[in-house]
């Protein structure tokens, strides 16, 4: 019998939920072109598509949400968002953007100063590597190779090769490498850490070649909260210090606030100290978010985020959050389904590739297992594979990715042990029948994020 934590909140507010019939499931499916992305919400019984302001706030942060204030340009509540971000991270300047991506699009194109510029990543998320290429940057992943060994325990498989990032640098030259890019949790990793010894070793590289280095930091605090449990040296720190001493190793920190924010919607820029940096993306985020004290955000978002900051770095919320995906895991692990071993912060990761070996990479394995989980049990999850990766920019080929992982995301503070138990048992049913599952062909494929909003329709 596993150990695990009980969840610190109890729940006050509900929302109902829904099955509706296996002929209606097939229907809607259809309908959305076979995306689980185009599907109604309503017709989803278990939604397991993202972590992104899917999760619960708090009454504190409902209560906060009262004190909004909509001045338009330096409200009380941009200040009081001000002064937590930079008690956390330590950095100088902070501006608000509705979104991850929104951070993406304002500082991206202010670190590429010529062509045939390259970010580094230990794996780029898919609206990072868009941004990237919009810009007109290429993106290379770097993450180490244990990471794609699913079933052997290691304790920070998001981890970055640090051999292999030497020798990109000297590859394509130091001055042509706008960033480097640490993305923590590493998502399409699995949802899995990187260790403070590794990040310490990368800044020491970026310092040394004078490049900047870019914390995505959307589950930072999961990330803490992971090496304060695994690594050596960090179990009398708390999260809050991991986390301050994680900041102190970059230059700039780019979040989804909509994660380890706590919050339905926002995301930030702050930035340690650069100073002609900061006014350079003060001025293009007028246009492309708004003015610099709201960028995109009420007053009330900017309020509740203030306090989810806070409350995610508290570490009963943290272990019970962590055991929630690790009880999924385990669940799924038990019954035989091929899992990214050991879960990591925020998704149980299957690998699809294993499930459905008789499916080709350009017939999306993993999409068509979300699929068929959903027509099974009403559940939405998401691909992480050779779909996401889209096609390479310059020859517009299928990129093959290394995995096909189905991503099932957990969101905050949301379900309960109970309804993990039954995606667990329609996961298994799935995988017990998983010779019927057909491959897809796209009937619509937009030219970027594919992912989002392609049709599709099974192979017969």
């Amino acid at each position: 019998m596993h150990d695990y934590a009980m969840p610190p909140y109890r729940i006050k507010m509900v929302e109902p939920i829904k099955l509706i019939s296996r002929e209606e499931r097939e229907q809607a499916l259809k309908d959305a072109g076979y995306n689980p992305f185009r599907l109604r919400s309503e017709d989803v019984y278990i939604d397991l598509l993202t972590d992104s302001g899917t999760g619960a706030m708090s009454h504190y942060q409902w209560a906060a949400l009262m004190q909004g204030d909509e001045a338009y340009a330096g409200s009380r509540s941009f200040y009081r968002l001000e002064e937590t971000v930079k008690e956390i991270t330590g950095y100088q300047y902070m501006m608000p953007v509705h979104q991850g991506r929104g951070a993406e699009q304002v500082m991206i194109p202010e670190l590429i100063t010529h062509d045939h510029m390259y970010f580094i990543s230990n794996i780029h998320f898919d609206t990072t590597r868009a941004h990237v290429e919009i810009a007109g940057a290429r993106a290379i992943d770097c993450v180490i190779p244990e990471c794609f060994e699913t079933e052997i325990y290691h304790p920070f498989k998001g981890n970055f090769d640090i051999i292999r990032l030497q020798e990109i640098i000297q590859e394509k030259g130091s001055e042509n490498i706008a960033g480097i890019i640490m993305t923590i949790t590493n998502n399409s990793a699995g949802g899995q850490p990187v260790s403070m010894e590794n990040m310490m070793a990368v800044s020491k590289i970026a310092k040394h070649h004078n490049i900047r280095l870019i914390i995505d930091g959307a589950r930072y605090a999961e990330n803490s909260y992971f090496i304060k449990q695994r690594e050596q040296g960090f179990k009398q720190k708390s999260v809050a210090e991991i986390a301050r001493e994680t900041f102190a190793l970059a230059d700039i920190f780019l979040m989804s606030s909509k994660k380890d924010g706590l919050v339905n919607i926002g995301g930030l820029i702050a930035i340690k100290d650069d100073l002609d940096l900061f006014r350079k993306c003060q001025t293009a985020i007028v246009p492309k978010e708004g003015f610099p004290t709201y960028g995109g955000l009420a007053g009330r978002d900017m309020e509740a985020l203030a306090v989810g900051l806070k409350e995610a770095l508290n570490e009963q919320y943290l272990a019970y959050r962590i055991d929630e995906i690790k009880y999924l895991g385990d669940l799924l692990r038990e019954g035989g389904v091929p899992i990214q071993y050991p879960t990591g912060g925020h998704a149980v990761f299957v690998d699809c590739g294993k499930i459905v070996p008789h499916i080709p990479y350009d017939q999306f394995p993993a999409q068509a297992v979300c699929n068929a989980l959903y027509i099974e049990g009403g559940i939405r999850p998401v691909e992480i594979g050779s779909l996401l990766l889209g096609r390479d920019p310059d020859t517009h080929l299928n990129i093959k990715a290394d995995k096909e992982f189905m991503r099932l995301t957990i969101p905050r503070r949301t379900y309960t042990f109970q309804h993990l138990e039954y995606v667990a048992k329609c996961l298994i049913r799935v995988y017990q029948n998983r010779n019927e599952i057909k491959g897809l062909k796209f009937t619509y494929e937009s030219p970027i994020l594919r992912h989002f909003t392609a049709e599709f329709l099974p192979i017969e």
